[in-house]
């Protein structure tokens, strides 16, 4: 949900008109927008790369994922590590566009912790393959782009573990 959503169900909820404040809020999210939609357009652009490197970077700090019986043992395995690696990228994506977490929390967050306890798949090892992504994907960008992607990784990180 976007900030102007959230704004306009609030002031709804509370029967009132935008507040100046509100429509300051607004302004400025719409004056963002460009640099918002930049940032998106890089990092689809950028995916398979940050995908890659994060995941060499995961499987040698947990050697034991690709090792016979880890949860990313085998092609097809490391496959589905990959592509839920992708998933949490998109995630990222979405928020960025919304400027709010709502997408992570409403698409990935709700029942991720259930799902991979009953995988067997290690949550921390998923949480250090976004902090990988974050960590890639932050040294692509530059200051206040990079701080504002990565307080969507943070959050998926945090809500991860």
């Amino acid at each position: 949900m976007s900030i102007i959503t959230k704004m306009i169900l609030n002031a709804d909820a509370e029967v009132r008109y935008l507040t100046p404040g509100e429509l300051d809020q607004i302004n400025i999210f719409v004056k963002s927008s460009q640099r918002r939609l930049q940032l998106v357009q890089t990092l689809t652009q950028s995916r398979d790369r940050i995908i890659k490197q994060a995941g060499k970077e995961l499987f040698q700090r947990f050697p034991r994922l690709v090792a016979p019986g880890g949860n990313a043992y085998g092609e097809s395995m490391t496959a589905t590590c990959l592509r839920d690696m992708d998933y949490y990228l998109r995630l990222i994506t979405y928020s960025v566009a919304a400027g709010d977490t709502t997408p992570i929390q409403e698409i990935g967050i709700v029942g991720v912790r259930q799902m991979y306890r009953s995988l067997g798949t290690p949550i921390d090892a998923v949480a250090e393959s976004v902090r990988a992504m974050k960590n890639i994907t932050t040294s692509m960008l530059s200051g206040e782009d990079a701080s504002e992607v990565g307080t969507y990784f943070d959050y998926l990180i945090t809500n991860l573990q």
